[in-house]
C-alpha cells in the first residue's frame, strides 16, 4: 500500500522534475564539490557559502536549495535503475561469482513405520487328460513352464512350482512366499526445525540456514519378535543435506539406498519399543513444511516446535499452531503443534514473510527522492520551532550530502547484505548534512534519512511510518521551543 501510494505520487511529480534537469546537473556538480572540499576543509567551505550568499539574491538561494532536491532526485533515478539492472543481470546469468542459496520451499515428510510379515500363497492348475495327451505328443509338459512362471516381485521372499500327475490328468502347483507390511503408527513424535535467515551481499535472494532433529518412539505391540522397518523420507526442496545421521536405540546408521528415504530394519522384540533420532542440516527459502499423512490418519502424540527469526504466516487449511510466541514487535518467532489422539488429514505449512531483495531495494530506491523533498521542510520547521535562522545555501549542500549518502547506500549493495549496505549510506548522508548545517539539525536529518530505511523491516513499513510521522509532529507541535 505505502510503496503504490508512494509511486502513484512520483509518477504525478516526474514531469516537474523533467524541467530542471539539465540545469540542476550544472548546479548539482559544483554543489556536490563544495560537499567534498566541506569534508576536507570546514572552514573554507563556510567561507565560500557565505561568498556565494552574499551575492546571490534571495529568491536564487533558495532555487538553489529546490535544484539540490532536484539534482538528488536525479543521481538517485540513476542510482536505482543501475542496481536494479545489475540485480537483473545476475538472476538471469548463467555463471555467477559467489554461491547461491542451496534449496527452496522444503517440505519434509512424517516417517512410516510398518511390522513385516511372510505369508504363503498357493495356486494349483490341473491340466484335462487330452491336454496331457497333446503334450506328450508335442515333447513334454516342460514346454508350460515359460508361459507360467511370473516375473517374481520385490515383495516376493521364496517361490518353488512345480508338475505332478494323477492318472492321466497333470496337475500345476505354485507356492509364493510375500512379504507384507502391516502399517504401525508412531508412539511419539518430538520435532524441533530452527530456521535462520540470511541476505547474502549482491542481492542473491533471502534464504535460511536450518535444522531439524526429531526423536520418535514405537512399539510392538505383538507377543513374539517381529522385524519392523522405519522409513524416514528425505525432504523435497532441500538441495543438499549435511549433517544427516540416524540414531536408532543409540546406535548409529549411514544413510544408504535411499530410493525411499532413509530406511533401517530390525527385530524388535514383544513389546519392545524402539526410540529413533535423526538429525541433518540444510538451506532453503520462503517456507517449511511438514506432511503428516496422505490420508486420514490417527496421531497420538506429537510435538513439533519450529523457531525462525522472521515473520510466519500458515498456509490456508493447514494445521494452526496451537501455541505461538512473539517478540516485542509482535512477529511470531517460535511456533509449537501440540496434538494428541488427534486424527487428521492436515499438514503443518509456514510461510515466512519476506521480500526479494530485488523488490526491496526498488522500494527504497523510489522512496529517497521523496526523504530529499521532506529533510529540508523537517529542517526548516525544527530550526523555525527552535527559534534558529537557516541559510539556503548549507541547506542546500545539507541536502546534497544526504543524496550522497543515499547513492553511496545503493553502490555498497553490491558488496554488503542491504541492512548493512542501506544504514551506512544512510549514516553518511547525515554526516555530510552535519558538516553543513551544524548538529543542531541532526535529528530532522536522521529522521529524513530513516524514511527509505523502513522498508528494511519487511511487513512493517506503514507502521513504522505512521510511528515516525507521529513522533516527529510531537516534537515539533508539541515541545517548547528554546532559542540557541
Amino acid at each position: 500500500m505505502v510503496q503504490t501510494a508512494l509511486k502513484a505520487l512520483a509518477d504525478a511529480l516526474s514531469w516537474l522534475a523533467a524541467l530542471a534537469v539539465p540545469l540542476a546537473a550544472t548546479l548539482g556538480v559544483a554543489l556536490v564539490g563544495l560537499c567534498l572540499i566541506g569534508l576536507l576543509d570546514r572552514e573554507r567551505f563556510r567561507a565560500g557559502l557565505g561568498w556565494v550568499g552574499t551575492r546571490l539574491p534571495a529568491s536564487l538561494r533558495w532555487a538553489l536549495v529546490a535544484l539540490a532536491v532536484g539534482v538528488g532526485a536525479l543521481a538517485l533515478h540513476v542510482t536505482r535503475r543501475t542496481v536494479d539492472a545489475r540485480l537483473g543481470a545476475g538472476q538471469n546469468a548463467r555463471y555467477a561469482n559467489a554461491a547461491d542459496p542451496d534449496g527452496g520451499q522444503t517440505v519434509q515428510a512424517s516417517p512410516r513405520v510398518s511390522l513385516l510379515d511372510a505369508r504363503t500363497y498357493t495356486r494349483t492348475l490341473v491340466l484335462p487328460a487330452d491336454v496331457y495327451a497333446r503334450l506328450q505328443v508335442g515333447g513334454g509338459w516342460e514346454t508350460l513352464l515359460p508361459y507360467l512362471v511370473g516375473t517374481p516381485g520385490l515383495t516376493v521372499q521364496d517361490i518353488r512350482e512345480g508338475f505332478t500327475r494323477r492318472g492321466r490328468t497333470l496337475v500345476y502347483t505354485r507356492d509364493v512366499t510375500l512379504q507384507t507390511e502391516s502399517p504401525l503408527g508412531l508412539d511419539t513424535s518430538r520435532v524441533n526445525a530452527d530456521r535462520r535467515f540470511v541476505d547474502p551481499p549482491g542481492g542473491r535472494g533471502t534464504y535460511y540456514n536450518a535444522t531439524f532433529s526429531a526423536d520418535y518412539t514405537f512399539t510392538n505391540p505383538r507377543t513374539e519378535p517381529v522385524t519392523a522397518r522405519f522409513v524416514f523420507p528425505l525432504p523435497q526442496g532441500s538441495g543438499t543435506l549435511s549433517g544427516f545421521r540416524l540414531t536408532v536405540n543409540g546406535r548409529g546408521y549411514r544413510a544408504s539406498d535411499l530410493r525411499e528415504g532413509s530406511v533401517w530394519e530390525g527385530r524388535v522384540g514383544a513389546g519392545q519399543t524402539v526410540r529413533v533420532n535423526v538429525t541433518y542440516r540444510h538451506q532453503g527459502s520462503r517456507g517449511w513444511s511438514y506432511r503428516l499423512a496422505d490420508r486420514r490418519e490417527p496421531l497420538r502424540n506429537l510435538d513439533l516446535t519450529v523457531s525462525a527469526d522472521r515473520p510466519a504466516k500458515f498456509e490456508r487449511y493447514s494445521l494452526f499452531p496451537t501455541d505461538i510466541s512473539r517478540d516485542g514487535l509482535g512477529r511470531a518467532r517460535t511456533l509449537r503443534w501440540q496434538l494428541q489422539d488427534v486424527i487428521t488429514a492436515q499438514n503443518v505449512a509456514v510461510v515466512f514473510a519476506q521480500g526479494s531483495v530485488r523488490e526491496t531495494l526498488a522500494k527504497v530506491g523510489l522512496t529517497a527522492p521523496l526523504a530529499l523533498l521532506l529533510a529540508p521542510l523537517l529542517v526548516l520547521a525544527w530550526a523555525g520551532r527552535r527559534r534558529r535562522v537557516i541559510a539556503p545555501l548549507p541547506l542546500a549542500g545539507a541536502v546534497l550530502g544526504l543524496a550522497v549518502g543515499f547513492v553511496l547506500g545503493g553502490v555498497l549493495t553490491s558488496y554488503l547484505p542491504p541492512l548493512v549496505a542501506l544504514p551506512l549510506g544512510a549514516g553518511v548522508g547525515v554526516a555530510f548534512g552535519v558538516v553543513a548545517l551544524g548538529r543542531g539539525s541532526v535529528l530532522p536529518l536522521v529522521v529524513a534519512a530513516f524514511v527509505p530505511l523502513v522498508f528494511l523491516v519487511v511487513g512493517h513499513a506503514g507502521l513504522l511510518l505512521t510511528l515516525l510521522a507521529g513522533g516527529m509532529l510531537l516534537l515539533l507541535v508539541g515541545g517548547r521551543g528554546r532559542v540557541t
